[in-house]
This record gives structure tokens, C-alpha cells and sequence, in this order.
């Protein structure tokens, strides 16, 4: 059977010319009992679409935890592996996509207490993989008692916030632009299922950037914003792409304690360069071979389409390649390569590789209905929470990825040529 995919409703502040392919609502399946057929198709349009949207779902976060692992894996594994997963008694969801890993992507019970994500975060009982996140004080939910779930608003991270008239009059910002991983000693998930069990209801706000631009968006309460990491890498000049194509960041060890202290800029794409960072020797305990360096461009494995991947709050230092003999040198930067440890001269040249891939006309903001189960490819996407809620809009979702059991692949020697 064929399944049946229609594209995302884009807002009118979308270019539909370059988010042609991006994210397709999949209709005609039930995600707790796909088949093997259904699960292969599934598999292909994660990666050729990069999100996927499935409405009115059931799913304990069991099957959850089962999809996900699933879906990590991809290729090596034939697909009624899944099948079992799903059917059996002890079924685990997001497994789906990388059998071979059992750990959440920020690690098992993990999170430290002074990391960012220690208030968001609620582990479920009996799925650890399984984190409940949202707002508002909810009771006998999944083995959990009481929860009180704190919504992350720019208020909590930003080094300036919008003014109180102005978010009265529903201004708001993005939150942290980033993709799902730990940065320091797992590798970073495949997939991320985002399951909606409670969304709040609330007019629209407009998500201001207030980097000078004027730039603003239109995002429904809690929308969850999402941009290609493809687009973001296309629409750069030659001169960029070229950086791009050629460098690698170094995160910072333990990155969500490092960055605990520090402010982001009012885009949510980087942090302000204070000097706040927590210093290395206050860190937790940390090791050389835990720390991460990654490629800025990850290979998508079905299309082999180049995804511009950086966590721009996490990155300490770039790493950039020389120019390839023989390419061009003329309005190329850094043509002999460079080691750039300096956090401002890092950032600013990560937030003009970033930036113009977050620009309003390519943001996909996901208007949240009960039930939405939303899969994408977390290491072809970035995404931020946007909004502010009061303590009555209450918001409860389950969230489920998997430390991946391989690293991303960066460019090929073909691509450096062609790009650099």
C-alpha cells in the first residue's frame, strides 16, 4: 500500500519556492502498528522530507521510544524487526530507527543539575528515553505524582527580554535554535518523535527577532519552528558555502552547564560573547576523548544532500581546512585555513553561515493541535521552541530521541571540490 503524503500548510510568510519538499503531513497509517511496507516508505520520506506530521495519534511512550529507535536505524536491519518491537508486550517506540542504542540523546537520568535543560525536563517512569516536557502543573501522568513543567521562554535564556507591554501585546522570540544532542561524549540522535498530548489554546503571537533587521514572524502559541538545514546551506553566497563546506566546530565540554551561565542573542542563534561561559575548571568532571568536533555539514544518507548542522550556543572553537589546490582564491575566506579559538570571532562567523537560514520566509512554525505526532530528521533540521505562557496554559508533550550508535558524515572529498 501507498501511503499518502500532502505537504505542510506553510503560513503566508513562507517562500514556497524554497521549502519545496519540506515536511509532509502522512495520512492513511497508524503509527502504533505499521507494517513492514508502511515502515520502509516511512523510513524514505523521513529523510527526503526531513519532517513529518501524523495526526490523531495514539501512543504510549513505550511505542514511542519503539518509533524512534526504529526509525534511527535506517538501513541494516529488515523492517519487521520494528514490527516486532511494536506488537510485543515491551514495546519501545523510537527505536525504530537505531536498534542498537538504548540511551535518550542527552543520556539515561543524566542531566545535570546545573544544566539548562535540568527545569524542562521530566523523565517518565520505566521509559527514560521518554522525557515529559510543557507547561503547567499536571497530576498522575505516565507513574509521575505531580509535575510542575516550565515552558522555555526567551525570558529564561535570552541576555535581553522583550518588554512587558510588548508581551502583553503577544511579542514574543524564539527560544534556542539547535538540534537535539548532548554535544559531549553520545552521539547526536537521527530522529526526534515530538508527541502532543495537551496543546494550549491562545491568539497568535509574533516572534520578533530584534537583531536590527525587523524581522518578525507570526507563530501560533507554542509553536515549535523548524528550518532545513539544506535550505540553510543553499541559499549562502559562494564565499560561505565555501567556509562551510570546510569546517569543522569543537564543542564545548558538558556544553548545557558551559552555557548555563552565558545569555543568547535576541534570534536565539548563539550566545552573547560576555565572557559568562562557566569556566572549564568548574565544569563537572570531563574528558579529552568525550569532547565532541563534528563537520558543520552533515550527509543526509538518502539523498546525500548537505544539511548545515551547528549548535551555535554549544560551539567553542572552528576548525577550517585550506582551500583544495587549484580552487580559486580570489574573495575567499580564510583560503589557507584557520584554527579560530577567539568565542566572538567563532560566533560571528557561525551567525553569518546560520542566519539567513532562519530568515521569516523559511521558517516552518508547526501549529500544535492534541494528538500530533511529529517525527523529523534531527540531524537535517534545526528547531526552537517559540512563545510565552502563563501557568494556566498548561502543555504537555512527550519527547523521544536516541544517542545515535554513529557519528554524522560530513562532506565528501567531491563536495569539498565542488563547493570549496
Amino acid at each position: 500500500m501507498v501511503i499518502e503524503v500532502v505537504p505542510l500548510p506553510l503560513p503566508p510568510s513562507a517562500d514556497p519556492t524554497k521549502l519545496a519538499g519540506f515536511g509532509v503531513e502522512v495520512k492513511g497509517v497508524k503509527v502504533a502498528s505499521l507494517t513492514d511496507e508502511e515502515l520502509g516508505q516511512i523510513q524514505e520520506l523521513l529523510y527526503k522530507h526531513d519532517v513529518l506530521l501524523f495526526r490523531n495519534c495514539d501512543l504510549s511512550p513505550e511505542q514511542q521510544y519503539a518509533l524512534a529507535k526504529v526509525v534511527e536505524l535506517l538501513h541494516g536491519v529488515e523492517a519487521h524487526v520494528f514490527v516486532s518491537l511494536m506488537l510485543s508486550a515491551a514495546a519501545y517506540s523510537v527505536q525504530v530507527f537505531d536498534p542498537m542504542t538504548e540511551h535518550y540523546g542527552h543520556g539515561n537520568n543524566k542531566i545535570g543539575k546545573n544544566s539548562i535543560l535540568n527545569p524542562l525536563l521530566t523523565t517518565i517512569p520505566g521509559v527514560p528515553q521518554v522525557q515529559l516536557i510543557g507547561n503547567g502543573t499536571i497530576y498522575n501522568h505516565e507513574g509521575i505524582a505531580e509535575a510542575q513543567l516550565k515552558h522555555p521562554s526567551h525570558k529564561t535564556f535570552h541576555k535581553t527580554h522583550v518588554s512587558a507591554e510588548d508581551e502583553a501585546a503577544g511579542v514574543t522570540r524564539f527560544n534556542r535554535w539547535h538540534m537535539d544532542a548532548a554535544l559531549y561524549e553520545l552521539s547526536p540522535p537521527k530522529v526526534t518523535a515530538l508527541y502532543a498530548l495537551r496543546v494550549p489554546q491562545g491568539p497568535p503571537q509574533v516572534c520578533r527577532y530584534d537583531d536590527g533587521t525587523g524581522d518578525e514572524l507570526q507563530v501560533p502559541p507554542a509553536a515549535t519552528a523548524f528550518v532545513s538545514g539544506k535550505t540553510m546551506f543553499e541559499v549562502l553566497p559562494p564565499e560561505l558555502k565555501s567556509v562551510a563546506v570546510r569546517t569543522k566546530v569543537r564543542y564545548a565540554p558538558h556544553p548545557f552547564v558551559w552555557m548555563s551561565t552565558a545569555g543568547a542573542v535576541p534570534t536565539g542563534l548563539g550566545l552573547e560573547s560576555d565572557g559568562l561561559e562557566m569556566p572549564y575548571e568548574k565544569l563537572p568532571p570531563w574528558d579529552e576523548a568525550s569532547v565532541k568536533t563534528y563537520p558543520v555539514l552533515w550527509k543526509n544518507p538518502v539523498t546525500e544532500a548537505l544539511h548545515l548542522q551547528a549548535h551555535p550556543c554549544a560551539v567553542s572553537e572552528l576548525i577550517i581546512s585550506p582551500l583544495p589546490q587549484g580552487s580559486p582564491r580570489k574573495d575567499a575566506l580564510y583560503p589557507d585555513g584557520a584554527y579560530i579559538k577567539d568565542l566572538k570571532t567563532v560566533r560571528d562567523l557561525l551567525y553569518k553561515l546560520q542566519r539567513p537560514g532562519i530568515a521569516p520566509s523559511l521558517v516552518y512554525p508547526h501549529d500544535w493541535r492534541d494528538k500530533d505526532l511529529v517525527v523529523f530528521h534531527n540531524r537535517g533540521v534545526m528547531h526552537s521552541v517559540t512563545g510565552a505562557l502563563t501557568s494556566d496554559q498548561v502543555r504537555v508533550y512527550h519527547q523521544c530521541n536516541l544517542a545515535a550508535s554513529d557519528e554524522p558524515v560530513g562532506p565528501s572529498d567531491a563536495d569539498i571540490k565542488e563547493w570549496a
